[in-house]
């Protein structure tokens, strides 16, 4: 059907169009609207439907034309126009915030079409493996009805991988080494798990020899594009830096915080200090213990990095990385309801994998969680694989993830990061809250646990726990700084390396990685910081408001109640009278 290769058009004009009325009237017009915009919403991002969970449009693949980009920007100027319609001054608590959200989803999106344009200078937007890989993997249906859907989405690769030549224009040479990367990677789904998978179906051999010829025909197109990538004749490519006015406006619309640029960096440079003020003291207690005949050098610096250095041999081992990972879990669980910190359902299953080689080059470590249409789904934890690694690069890595880091990752990651996080937002009563997400707050969570944790006695209040979490703090708190730096400032390589290495105490596995992210992303390297900082204050306000009757538990619930909603606008939430 020639319809996969176009977005459809819809007008939700008529839900919206109405004359503002009573405070009642105005909720359920917005009710109204907002299941309907849902809706349109997978209509318009099939790819993006299937991953949340809603598998109506499993079938159709959006080839990135330039008639599917205006149709795109016709339907969000629809959704913009709709919402000027909105009173919102009669709109409850709730509504406002998913009114925000779907404002920001718009307005941000056309900013991203029009002005950022990465869709020309980014080739790693133009990635399939995912797509696939997520049908192929998921059990949301039956595997002959998820493969028919999928037979219909591969005939469309080509098309599309043809269509991303066209449109990429001076691409960065970081973006345009990652695409190949991930494009490469990707190739094994189409030539390995996609006939494994119909060899186990009940498809007649006809409808399986086609699959095959088609998937031969993708792969063929993922080789093309990885070849022209490769072989780009680009001189003068562009940088990867995007520079502040671009870096304000994707802060807006990706962070939604109360912070500005500006604000946060200035912000994260003051915590680092504390940061290290408090690992000074902590290595001068412990000094003795660990270096008992040597003096303290006069660098502060230098002696944590002494102490840290002389703990982190305290690993685990390279083949061993992903099963300390999976034994630490448990354990996780265990504490966070012995504690009664926040409740965890344990119908939710959380899977600990090798990290699919389409998704790497950019995270060690990460979450893939189902959408809210799929609340039942497998939550994956990602795990970099590091055996193939050399004996030098490899310890250094572990080195980093020491005894004491990897429980703060899994912290982070899953319980009760990550995990806990996403499943509180699958359950959300709103599902613009969950779609719309927000990744300071998502992020902002997974950090605020880390500390929260220590704060009820994980780690028994060890002063080696607590050395290792500031530590792992100053990454998330250079995270930020490193980003507008490099982004704002024009920082070099040299100078992030001085900041990580020096100031941040990482391994240089670590900062080579870290460098390399912040090369390929933008924005995205603040969200940990911000997000963190903006919890930890709106808990700090309720608590002096409530005193004694101030519910740890409680509080976490209710926080994660809301979905993945930016955190001013949970606190707009929590904080009402």
């Amino acid at each position: 059907m020639r319809i996969v290769c176009s977005l459809l058009v819809v007008v939700i004009c008529a839900v919206g169009c109405g004359v503002k009325g009573t405070k009642e009237t105005e909720n359920k017009r917005f009710k109204e609207f907002s299941d309907q915009f849902v809706e349109q919403l997978w209509r318009q991002y099939p790819t993006w439907a299937s991953s949340a969970g809603y598998h109506r449009y499993d079938s159709v693949l959006v080839v990135p034309s330039e008639q599917n980009r205006k149709l795109e920007l016709a339907f969000l100027e629809r959704i913009g126009d709709t919402l000027a319609t909105f009173d919102t001054t009669q709109l409850e608590a709730s509504a406002l915030v998913d009114y925000a959200l779907i404002r920001n989803f718009v307005d941000g999106s056309l900013w991203s079409i029009n002005e950022f344009k990465a869709w020309q200078w980014n080739p790693s937007e133009y990635n399939l493996g995912g797509v696939f890989a997520e049908m192929l993997n998921n059990n949301y249906d039956s595997l002959d009805t998820r493969l028919i859907n999928l037979s219909k989405r591969l005939k469309w690769v080509p098309d599309y991988y043809r269509q991303a030549k066209i449109n990429i224009v001076n691409p960065t040479y970081e973006h345009t080494q990652l695409a190949v990367e991930q494009n490469r990677g990707s190739i094994s789904i189409f030539t390995t798990d996609l006939p494994a998978a119909l060899a186990q179906s009940g498809l007649d051999s006809s409808f399986k020899q086609s699959m095959l010829a088609d998937a031969q025909r993708a792969v063929a197109a993922i080789e093309n594009f990885c070849d022209y990538l490769s072989n780009f004749n680009n001189p003068n490519p562009r940088s990867f830096r995007i520079g502040s006015e671009l870096y304000k406006q994707k802060f807006k619309y990706d962070i939604q915080s109360a912070y500005t640029p500006d604000a946060i960096y200035a912000d994260a440079l003051a915590h680092k200090a504390d940061l290290h003020a408090k690992m000074y003291g902590i290595t001068q207690q412990l000094w003795k213990t660990h270096f008992a005949n040597q003096p303290m050098p006069a660098d502060s610096l230098l002696c944590i990095r002494m102490l840290i250095d002389t703990l982190s041999v305290k690993h685990t081992t390279q083949d061993s990385f992903q099963l300390a990972i999976e034994r630490q879990i448990p354990e996780l669980v265990d504490f966070v309801n012995a504690k009664k910190l926040i409740y965890l359902d344990p119908s939710k299953p959380l899977v600990v994998r090798k990290e699919p080689d389409y998704m790497g080059g950019v995270a060690g470590a990460s979450i893939s969680a189902p959408g809210p249409y799929d609340k039942n789904g497998n939550t994956y934890y990602n795990v970099g694989n590091i055996r193939n690694w050399d004996k030098e690069r490899a310890e250094s890595y572990l080195r980093e993830y020491n005894h004491w880091i990897l429980q703060i990752l899994n912290i982070h990651e899953a319980i009760p990061g990550h995990y806990t996080q996403l499943v509180y937002s699958n359950q959300s009563p709103s599902l613009i809250k969950s779609i719309l997400g927000n990744g300071a707050m998502v992020e902002g969570w997974a950090v605020y646990t880390e500390k929260m944790m220590l704060e009820n006695g994980y780690g028994n209040q060890s002063p080696e726990m607590w050395l290792m979490y500031y530590k792992w703090n100053l990454r998330t708190t250079c995270n930020t700084i490193l980003d507008y730096g490099i982004h704002n400032l024009n920082w070099s390589k040299e100078k992030v390396m001085e900041l990580l290495t020096r100031e941040a105490f990482q391994q240089q596995a670590e900062a080579e990685g870290k460098w390399r992210r912040a090369t390929l992303t933008q924005v995205q390297l603040c969200s940990y910081y911000t997000g963190f900082r903006e919890i930890c204050s709106l808990r700090d306000r309720l608590e002096q408001k409530q005193g004694k009757a101030f519910n740890l538990k409680a509080f976490h619930e209710q926080f994660l109640s809301y979905g993945s909603a930016p955190v001013p606008l949970v606190a707009r939430l929590m904080e009402q009278p």
